[in-house]
């Protein structure tokens, strides 16, 4: 099959081709249709963190996926041959979604995609939608309260938008270049442009929330002088969160936010999906061969949306 891996930490990612992955007890196989660029893939391909499963390599790259289960291991059945599915491979080290084929546990973070949803979005959806519903439901963030986004127009930012404005959640959405119309699109109550300097955000959180905002989620920020800057925004009482794990300032509440994926958060976004509650922010598709690419240009930052390789 083919596939996109790396022979070595931090090698170059390349197209291989490598054997078709037999399931094991309790895992299903399923042909790939869509992957999903995640900036967890790169950090895969420049080492495994703390607790992974020790990789062989070549290491296949790649997270999200969708497709349709292919065989079936042996041991109890939650899915048939020909469902289609999506899900994520939850542990980093096993091989990875970048190919035609992936085998995981039916008892990983894996969910019949619903009828009529479109494969390139479901694929979509796993990593960037669990986190901004896993976000959502560990922090403070509450109806009727404040929200700044900083990095809103990524995967995350535009899903966690959408799920925070439907619960009546004022969201103000820092971007980098101008994003107003698609923002507001989401459900955004303000976008401020970051490019045009520190001053422009604090002015306009200042003026809508004269106190700050009651909570601070930042996909952004990996140093402790940038999370600072923004947490400056922040009510007395408020809450920040960061993805990047940066500590904050003393005297602000804080959140190193950690990923937990279930089978039941991706059933809740499908849902909502299907319902048209939902939009997935599919920025382009590209071919599987142009990964190596992508990645290289999503660790320069900047994304707006999803990018999904076709298989």
């Amino acid at each position: 099959m083919r596939a996109i891996a790396v022979s070595a930490f931090r090698a170059e990612p390349g197209l291989v081709e490598m054997p078709k992955p037999d399931p094991g007890a309790g895992e299903v196989r399923v042909k790939i249709e869509y992957a999903a660029l995640n900036p967890l893939d790169r950090q895969t391909a420049d080492g495994a963190p703390e607790g992974a499963v020790p990789p062989v390599f070549p290491l296949v790259l790649g997270t999200d996926f969708a497709g349709r289960v292919d065989m079936i291991g042996s041991g109890d059945n939650t899915f048939r041959v020909g469902d289609p599915v999506f899900g994520r491979v939850a542990h980093p080290g096993r091989p990875g979604a970048y190919a035609e084929y992936v085998c995981v546990p039916q008892d990983s973070p894996i969910a019949l995609v619903p009828r009529d949803m479109p494969l390139q979005l479901a694929a979509a959806l796993p990593t960037a939608g669990s986190t901004a519903a896993q976000i959502l439901s560990s922090t403070a963030v509450r109806s009727g309260l404040s929200l700044l986004i900083v990095g809103a127009t990524g995967g995350v930012g535009s899903f966690l938008t959408q799920l925070a404005s439907a619960r009546g959640t004022a969201v103000v959405a820092a971007v980098r270049g101008d994003e107003r119309r698609r923002m507001r699109a989401l459900g955004a109550t303000a976008t401020v442009d970051t490019t045009e300097g520190p001053e422009a955000l604090e002015t306009v959180v200042r003026d809508l929330y004269p106190d700050g905002v009651d909570a601070l989620v930042d996909l952004v920020s990996a140093d402790t002088d940038s999370f600072a800057a923004y947490t400056a925004l922040v009510r007395d009482g408020g809450v920040a969160v960061t993805t990047r794990g940066v500590a904050a300032p003393a005297g602000v509440a804080w959140a190193d936010f950690r990923l937990a994926p279930t089978a039941a958060v991706l059933d809740e976004l499908a849902a909502s999906v299907a319902r048209g509650e939902l939009t997935v922010p599919v920025d382009m598709e590209l071919p599987l061969e142009k990964a190596p690419q992508a990645l290289v240009q999503n660790r320069a930052g900047g994304a707006r949306g999803k990018t999904v390789f076709a298989i």
